[in-house]
C-alpha cells in the first residue's frame, strides 16, 4: 500500500483543523432544522476522515477504517444484536437493494432512515476528501469558504437558525486558512525553505489582522437594514407563512387540504385544453373527513382498483339511478400540465387514451391515475372521456328523506363531524331548513343561504382559524368572507348536521370559452385560476348530486321540475362566471398560447419523455460513462493519432507552436517527465537518449528558430512536421 505524501507539521495540522471546523458549520444547523438526531456521530466521522488524511494513512487502509466506522454506527443506530455476529449483514443488503429500487422509482419520501443515514455518510466522505484536496493539492479554500458563508447566511435569513456567531467563526476560519495557504503557495513558487522565523513573520501579522477585523466588526455600531425583509414576500408565494395556518398561496390543484383558509394569488397557467359537448365541472377527487381545520381522506384504505382503456370506470355506485334522464356524451382533454391523474365529469363511464397506459382508481377518494406497463406513474398527453349527463327528477329527489334506509357504514362516513364543532353550527342548519321536510328542498335552502345573509366572495381578506377556532364556524358567524373552499365546506358541514350524507369535491370548473370546434362542440382552456371545490349530497334511488353554494358560480346540473308545486323551469347552461380557484400549493411556470410554441409545453413533453424512458436513460448514461472511462484509460493509443490527424493539413507557424506543447504534454503522459528547471534543450537531449534518435533535438532547434525569427521556410516547416509526427507516434506504444 502506498503511503500518501502528506506534510505533518503544525501548520498542516492547523489547516486540517480549520477544514474540520468549516465542515462542522455545515452540520450545526442540521439537527436544529431537521429530524436528524445523533449528529455527533457524523461530526466524529468527519474528524476521523480528516485525521486519517493528515496522518497520510494508505488509501486502502483509510477506506477500510471509514467503512467499518459507517457500518458500526448504522448498526448502533438501527441494528439489533452484536455487531461482530454479522447477523445484520443480510438485512442491511436487502435494505440497500430495496431503497435503490425506490430511488429508481423516484419515491424519495419512502427512503428508510437507515438508507438516508448511509447516504449522509457517503456525502460526508466526499466532502472530507474535497477539503483535503483543496487544502493540500490545490492550496485554495476560497470556494469552500464562500459556499459555507452563503449556506449559513441563507439559513439565517429564511429559517429559525441563528447564525450570528456562525458567521463570525466562519470569517475567522476562512481568513486564517486563506492566509496560511497563501504562505504555502509563496514558499512553493519562490523555492524558499520554510523556517520558524519566517513563519512567525508571516503568521503574526495574519493573526493580528484577523483579530482586529473581527473585533472592529463586533464592536462597531450596526446600521438598520436598508432593504425590507424579503422573507414575507417570498413566503407569500409558498404554501404557508409558517404560522398556525396557511398564508398566501398560489392557486392550482394540490393534494393537501388539511389546513384551509387564508388568501391566495391568482395564476393563469394553462392546465388543460378541453373540447366538450356541454359545459361541466371537471372532478379529480373527493374528501370525506372534516377535521375542523380542513379535509383529509378516510383512514380505511380500500386499495387501488386497476382497469384498462375503454373499460367501464369502476367507481362504486351506491345506488342504481333509474329515475334520471341520461344522455351519453364525450369530452376530450389535452393535458398541458402533464398531471398523472385524470380529470373527469360526473357520471364518467370510460376513458380512452394511449393503449399502453393503464388506470388505477383510488376508491377512497375516487381519484383516477395513469401509469405505464411497468407501473410507473405516467401522464396521459391526451384522453377522451365518455359520461352520462343526467337530468334529475325533482319528484324523485324530494321523495328521498330521512326515513330511507341507507347502509350504516355509508351514513357514518358521510355524516362525520368533529366533536369540537360548535353547537351553533348545528342550530343554524336546523334554522335554515325548518320549513322544509325533504332532503332536496333542505339542500336547496342551504345552497341559496350563502347568496344572502351578508356573505361576501373574496380571495384576499380571508381569515385563518386559530388553534381553538373551527374553520366553518369562523366563516358562518365571524367573517362571512371567503371563496369556494369556505362556501363548499360550510355547506357540507351544515348538510351533515342534518344527517344528510355529503362530501367535499375538488377539481376545476369548465374553464374559459375559446371557440366552437365546428362539430357541435366547444373549446375551453382550463387554467389554475379555474381550480374549484363544490358539494355532493347523496340521495337514495339517485346517487350523488352536485350542489354549488359559492357566490358567482352556477352548477350546470339540470333538473326536471315535474311537480305542480315547483316552477316549471330548469337550470340551463349559463354564461361562465369568473372561476373560483381553490387555493393549493402548486406553483408552476406561466404557459403561453397552447396553439403556438410554448416553453411550458416543451418542458412538459421533455418530462413526459423522461418519465417514460427513465430506465433506458439511466442505462444509456451508465454505458456512456463506461465508454468515456475506457476512452480515458486508453487515451494513450487514440489521442496521439487524433493530434496527428488534426495537424495533417495545418501549415501555419502558430499551429506548430501549439503542436510543440501538445508533444511535451504527451511525452509527459508517456512517462518522460520534464524536470523542474530543466531547459528545453536538456529535455530534448533526454528524449533523444531515451528513443536513441536526434529527432527531438532537431525539432526543438526549429521551435527555437521559429520563436526568434517568427517564421520557418517551407522546407524547414515540412521537415519539422515530419519530426513532430514521428515523435508523437512513439508515445502510442
Amino acid at each position: 500500500m502506498k503511503i500518501r505524501d502528506v506534510r505533518r507539521d503544525l501548520t498542516t495540522l492547523i489547516l486540517y483543523a480549520i477544514g474540520f471546523f468549516l465542515l462542522w458549520e455545515w452540520l450545526r444547523p442540521v439537527e436544529q432544522l431537521t429530524d436528524t438526531s445523533n449528529i455527533w456521530l457524523f461530526i466524529m466521522f468527519a474528524g476521523v476522515s480528516l485525521l486519517l488524511a493528515y496522518l497520510g494513512t494508505p488509501i486502502i487502509l483509510s477506506g477500510i477504517v471509514k467503512i467499518v466506522f459507517i457500518l458500526y454506527v448504522l448498526h448502533f443506530l438501527y441494528g439489533e444484536g452484536s455487531f461482530l455476529s454479522l447477523s445484520w449483514a443480510g438485512s442491511f443488503l436487502e435494505d440497500i437493494f430495496a431503497n435503490s429500487e425506490t430511488i429508481l422509482n423516484r419515491d424519495w419520501p419512502s427512503l428508510t432512515n437507515h438508507f438516508r443515514s448511509l447516504l449522509f455518510f457517503v456525502l460526508l466522505w466526499l466532502m472530507t476528501y474535497l477539503v483535503h484536496y483543496w487544502l493540500m493539492n490545490r492550496r485554495q479554500i476560497f470556494i469552500f469558504f464562500f459556499m459555507t458563508m452563503i449556506y449559513i447566511t441563507v439559513l439565517d435569513t429564511f429559517t429559525p437558525y441563528e447564525a450570528d456567531m456562525a458567521i463570525v467563526r466562519t470569517i475567522i476560519l476562512g481568513f486564517a486558512a486563506m492566509g496560511i495557504l497563501t504562505y504555502y503557495r509563496y514558499l512553493e513558487k519562490e523555492g524558499v525553505k520554510a523556517s520558524l522565523h519566517f513563519s512567525r513573520k508571516w503568521m503574526l501579522p495574519l493573526a493580528i489582522m484577523i483579530a482586529l477585523s473581527v473585533g472592529v466588526g463586533l464592536a462597531a455600531p450596526k446600521a438598520d437594514p436598508i432593504w425590507p425583509d424579503p422573507v414575507p414576500f417570498i413566503q407569500s408565494y409558498s404554501e404557508d407563512s409558517g404560522g398556525p395556518g396557511p398564508g398566501i398561496k398560489k392557486i392550482g390543484y394540490g393534494e393537501n387540504d388539511s389546513q384551509l383558509g387564508g388568501p391566495f394569488i391568482g395564476d393563469d397557467t394553462l392546465v388543460m385544453r378541453t373540447e366538450t359537448q356541454s359545459r361541466h365541472y371537471w372532478k379529480i377527487e373527493t374528501k370525506d373527513i372534516y377535521t375542523g381545520k380542513g379535509w383529509i381522506r378516510s383512514e380505511d384504505d380500500e386499495g387501488e382498483v386497476f382497469f384498462g382503456a375503454d373499460e367501464i370506470v369502476p367507481i362504486p355506485e351506491l345506488t342504481e339511478d333509474v329515475t334520471s334522464e341520461k344522455t351519453q356524451r364525450t369530452s376530450s382533454v389535452l393535458n398541458v400540465m402533464n398531471y398523472d391523474h385524470i380529470a373527469y365529469p360526473l357520471g364518467v363511464q370510460t376513458i380512452t387514451t394511449n393503449p399502453e397506459l393503464t388506470y388505477s382508481l383510488d376508491s377512497e377518494i375516487e381519484k383516477i391515475s395513469t401509469q405505464n406497463q411497468t407501473g410507473r406513474s405516467t401522464p396521459a398527453a391526451e384522453y377522451e372521456v365518455t359520461y352520462q349527463s343526467s337530468q334529475y327528477s325533482v319528484t324523485t329527489l324530494q321523495s328521498s328523506n330521512r326515513e330511507t334506509e341507507l347502509p350504516a357504514e355509508m351514513v357514518e362516513r358521510y355524516t362525520q363531524l368533529p366533536e369540537s364543532l360548535p353547537q351553533r353550527v348545528r342550530d343554524l342548519a336546523v334554522e335554515i331548513t325548518e320549513d322544509e321536510n325533504n332532503w332536496f328542498d333542505m339542500a336547496r335552502e342551504l345552497e341559496s343561504y350563502f347568496n344572502s345573509s351578508g356573505f361576501t366572495y373574496d380571495q384576499q381578506n380571508v381569515a385563518v382559524p386559530g388553534e381553538d377556532e373551527d374553520y366553518v364556524d369562523q366563516f358562518l358567524f365571524d367573517t362571512k368572507i371567503g371563496y369556494c373552499d369556505n362556501f363548499s365546506t360550510a355547506m357540507v358541514v351544515l348538510a351533515r348536521s342534518l344527517d344528510m350524507p355529503a362530501r367535499w369535491v375538488k377539481g376545476f370548473t369548465e374553464g374559459d370559452y375559446i371557440e366552437g370546434s365546428g362539430s357541435g362542440r366547444s373549446v375551453y382552456e382550463v387554467t389554475n385560476n379555474n381550480a374549484h371545490s363544490w358539494v355532493e349530497i347523496f340521495f337514495p334511488e339517485v346517487g350523488w348530486v352536485p350542489f354549488e353554494p359559492t357566490q358567482g358560480f352556477t352548477n350546470n346540473i339540470q333538473y326536471n321540475f315535474d311537480t305542480e308545486t315547483d316552477t316549471p323551469a330548469q337550470q340551463t347552461e349559463t354564461p361562465e362566471q369568473p372561476e373560483t380557484p381553490e387555493l393549493e400549493e402548486d406553483v408552476t411556470e406561466t404557459a403561453s398560447n397552447s396553439e403556438g410554441f410554448s416553453m411550458t409545453t416543451m418542458w412538459n413533453s421533455f418530462k413526459s419523455f423522461v418519465d417514460r424512458n427513465t430506465l433506458w436513460i439511466i442505462l444509456g448514461v451508465l454505458i456512456a460513462a463506461a465508454v468515456g472511462w475506457v476512452l480515458y484509460l486508453k487515451r494513450g493509443r487514440w489521442l496521439p493519432r487524433y493530434y496527428v490527424w488534426k495537424m495533417k493539413n495545418n501549415s501555419s507557424n502558430q499551429d506548430f507552436t501549439e503542436a510543440y506543447f501538445i508533444l511535451l504534454k504527451e511525452l509527459e503522459r508517456y512517462g518522460l517527465k520534464r524536470k523542474e528547471g530543466q531547459t528545453l534543450r536538456d529535455y530534448a537531449a533526454y528524449i533523444d537518449q531515451f528513443f536513441s534518435s536526434n529527432e527531438m533535438g532537431e525539432l526543438t532547434s526549429n521551435y527555437e528558430l521559429l520563436l526568434y525569427r517568427g517564421k520557418l521556410d517551407e522546407d524547414s516547416f515540412k521537415k519539422t512536421k515530419e519530426l513532430w509526427e514521428n515523435l508523437i507516434k512513439k508515445t502510442i506504444a
